[in-house]
Formats: structure tokens, sequence, C-alpha cells
């Protein structure tokens, strides 16, 4: 199984970044945040990305999913149609923002649609996919288990929980956000975490690298993520 980080940007850019985007085996890419569908035509004319998965509705992992609708219907991508699998309720809750932005049904004129469930397996461009809330603030947020010929954990981006363990658990890598400072624990309202929760939360995986990380704060000890990185699992 092999791992590209496209964007690993936190919610704003890194300088010349892009925000959450994650290939696996080249088919599956594992958030769309603003900077990614840019990053992947400097590789190929058109992504030939079969499948997109969305763990959660902040922005900065789904807002390129627009501009692809766009080169999907009007532009480069006519003729694709990946697979796009979004959380539980999505679709209903997006119509009434889609709507303003074009009309309500996009996704569906340019990808072929469906929301995955809390806990049950799924098959995404061939590869087995197990999406586990996780707490993210206020809203309803996943990370990912994604096997093939290797086992691949995503946190997607959570505060302190138990299902970090269980994304982690025995996966030969454990892609993990460690957006915060050391020691800024947020508040009462948690989203994320910092390097050595993240640490705690991987103990159980193979390998761990961080993502989702701002520049402006210190590198943190072991494997840190960057747009471009390949990794091989």
């Amino acid at each position: 199984m092999q791992l590209e980080v496209i964007g690993s940007s936190p919610a704003w850019p890194n300088p010349g970044g892009a925000c959450s985007g994650y290939l696996v085996d080249r088919r599956l890419l594992l958030d769309c945040g603003p900077g990614v569908l840019s990053k992947l035509r400097e590789r190929e004319p058109w992504p030939s990305v079969e499948a997109i998965a969305i763990t959660h509705l902040h922005l900065d992992h789904w807002g390129d999913v627009i501009p692809w609708v766009w080169a999907s219907l009007f532009g480069p991508g006519r003729g694709s149609r990946p697979e796009l699998w979004l959380p539980p309720g999505s679709l209903a809750e997006l119509r009434p923002i889609l709507a303003r932005l074009g009309n309500e049904d996009m996704l569906e004129r340019a990808f072929d649609v469906a929301e995955y469930q809390p806990a049950a397996a799924f098959v995404a461009a061939g590869l087995e996919v197990t999406a586990l809330p996780v707490v993210h603030y206020d809203i309803d947020a996943y990370g990912f288990r994604v096997v093939g010929e290797r086992t691949l954990g995503y946190s997607g981006d959570s505060g302190p929980c138990g299902a970090l363990e269980e994304l982690a658990g025995d996966a030969d890598l454990f892609l993990c956000e460690a957006t915060l400072a050391r020691g800024d624990l947020e508040g009462p309202l948690r989203g994320h975490l910092d390097p050595s929760e993240a640490v705690a939360a991987a103990a159980g995986a193979k390998r761990l690298v961080l993502t989702h990380r701002p520049q402006e704060l210190d590198r943190p000890e072991g494997e840190l993520a960057h747009d471009g990185l390949a990794l091989e699992l």
C-alpha cells in the first residue's frame, strides 16, 4: 500500500501548501481540502482518482470538491465520475449551501455519491474502509481505517477519544493530526490533539506520521507529513 500526502496543512494553508488530502494507492483520496486539486493536477492533466472519502464537513477537508464539480461538468474532468463518500446526513445538510453555490444536486451531477455509516465497512476504489466517529468540537466527524494489502489508520480531525486507539490498533501506519502546541488543550470542547496526545493514541500502531500541523508551531519529534511525501506501508 502506498500513501501520498497531497496536502497536510491545518485549517489555514502552510506557505505553498494545501489543506487535507491523502492519496492511497493512487486511487482513493482521503479528504479533499483547498489546494488539493491543484496539486493533483501538477501530477497529471486530470486526477485519475477512483474515489474520494470525506471525514467531516469543515471546509479544509472538502472545499476542493466544489471546483472538482465544475471541471467535471464543464472542464477537463468531463467523462470522469469518481465515487464520493460522505458522512451520514451530509447531503441534506449541504443542499442549502450547494443551492447558493450552483444547484443543490451539483454533487450528484459530478460524482457517484454515497453516505457511509458509522462502524460499517464500505468499499471505495477496491479498498475496505471503516469510518469511526471521533470527537471534533460539536460536529459529526470520523476517522478512517483503510484495509488493502496493508492497514492504514487516519484520524481525520479529532480530540482525544477511544476511537483513535481503535483506528491505530495494529495498523501498519497511523496518520494522525497534531494541530496544537504542546499543552494547548483548547478548553472543554476539544477538536484537536497535541503531539504527545497523538503519540499516546498511536501506541498500537506500527508507525506514526503526524499531520495537520501549523508551520508556526515547533516541529515535533518523529515523522511529520509534508506535501509531496510518499510512503510505502
